[in-house]
């Protein structure tokens, strides 16, 4: 019985982490944004990006973008999506040091993805 309650608590903490930093993370009303003429910016490898991607976003690499970075327009709006959520945060943290004023985590491509479909 004790190991069971252990157990529970562990996944009950994962879930909470988890939504935690979702909502910190994740930005409301990306499709929106996205309807609105938000630029999608996938930050993983070409290589990655060839494997899936959401039809128009552009690629640049997180390793690559305080070099390319001066290929986007300060002006527009940016979403930034990778694999599972942590690059798409740096590479928006990277665009606000650089002076982008609209940039949004998108997380996952592939979850972004989904969201857009349903709506």
């Amino acid at each position: 019985m004790k190991n069971i309650l252990i157990f529970c608590g562990i996944i009950l903490t994962i879930y909470i982490v988890y939504r935690v930093y979702k909502y910190q993370t994740l930005d409301d009303g990306l499709d929106k944004l996205i309807k609105n003429g938000a630029v999608i910016l996938d930050v993983r490898t070409e290589k990655e990006f060839e494997t899936g991607h959401i039809v128009g976003s552009q690629n640049i690499s997180l390793g690559t973008i305080r070099e390319r970075y001066v290929e986007l327009a300060p002006a527009k709006t940016y979403v930034t999506v990778c694999s599972q959520g942590l690059r798409s945060v740096k590479a928006e943290h990277i665009l606000k040091e650089k002076g982008f004023k609209k940039n949004y985590n998108g997380g996952a491509w592939s979850d972004l993805q989904k969201s857009l479909e349903k709506k």
